[in-house]
């Protein structure tokens, strides 16, 4: 049974950590983004966590917290608009970020 206890800015940190990652690289523009929504200490907090993690069990953590802090459909389309955001702010969004974030929408809704 899985035990986490994140609150919502730090899966919120998490979340957009692992959506910076989708094309492999976070470049400046995506941290300093994910910085301003849940401040350099979450972020750092949450990095170290992502970096210890795999695929599946990023999205097992993510959904289990979702759940966890029961997520409404507005709150987990708050989510998708962030990450929409993320995947912008570097002016563009290429092919990989695109298939991740259609992919990840799916994810969420439990």
């Amino acid at each position: 049974m899985m035990t986490i206890n994140w609150t919502k800015d730090e899966l919120n940190a998490y979340l957009l950590i692992y959506c910076a990652n989708a094309d492999f690289t976070e470049n400046n523009d995506e941290i300093d983004f994910i910085i301003k929504e849940v401040g350099e200490d979450i972020y750092k907090k949450m990095h170290k966590e992502y970096n210890k993690d795999n695929d599946f069990q990023s999205i097992e953590k993510i959904q289990y917290t979702l759940k966890q802090h029961n997520y409404t459909q507005d709150e987990i389309k708050q989510l998708t608009n962030e990450m929409k955001l993320l995947f912008n702010s570097d002016g563009t969004v290429d092919l990989l970020e695109d298939n991740f974030y259609k992919g990840l929408k799916r994810i969420l809704v439990y």
